[in-house]
């Protein structure tokens, strides 16, 4: 019987289970996405839910409540500056899991756990990003060449302007 069993152990020993379950709360606070068996999102969801709740009122007690399970300093200052405005007006439910069907080595159940808010980054984006970066480098390519082309007729005048200083002392002394 499973009477008053509060928690999956996942058939792992305690501090692996804490460690492997802040690694994946950092990672889907970091990439607001992640791919994970069934009964490791339904135990990650539970403390993902609770440090988002925690990241809404940006407090030093917060913080270092959230510290305590995330050892990340970026992803803690992104928990409270970027997710937990976001889910200001959600009274909760702020992850989603996705069914994706079964891996092909033990056939276990694979889903996407992701924060509900979360964005697939478009197509047309990525078109309009990537002609930015194509055309940054020509310009760099092309003011390199420019420069090459200067300094050597910077010199050609340098060195007229000194052989025409020899020359004017040099006509004033004949004369």
């Amino acid at each position: 019987m499973n009477h008053r069993t509060g928690f999956n152990p996942l058939s792992r020993t305690t501090a692996h289970r804490r460690a492997m379950e802040r690694n994946m709360v950092t990672s889907l606070f970091r990439f607001e996405r992640i791919t994970t068996t069934s009964s490791k999102a339904k135990e990650v969801r539970k403390y993902a839910e609770k440090l988002i709740t925690r990241s809404k009122v940006d407090t030093v007690h917060n913080r270092r409540i959230a510290a305590k399970f995330i050892q990340d300093e970026k992803i803690l200052n992104k928990l409270f500056t970027e997710l937990g405005p976001r889910m200001k007006d959600r009274k909760g439910g702020y992850t989603r899991i996705l069914k994706m069907g079964f891996r092909q080595g033990d056939a276990a159940d694979v889903v996407i756990l992701e924060l509900v808010d979360y964005k697939l980054p478009s197509e047309d984006n990525k078109a309009k990003e990537e002609p930015k970066a194509k055309k940054a480098p020509k310009a760099e390519s092309a003011e390199k060449k420019s420069e090459t082309k200067k300094a050597p007729a910077k010199k050609a005048t340098a060195t007229k302007a000194k052989t025409a200083k020899k020359a004017a002392p040099a006509a004033e002394e004949a004369k």
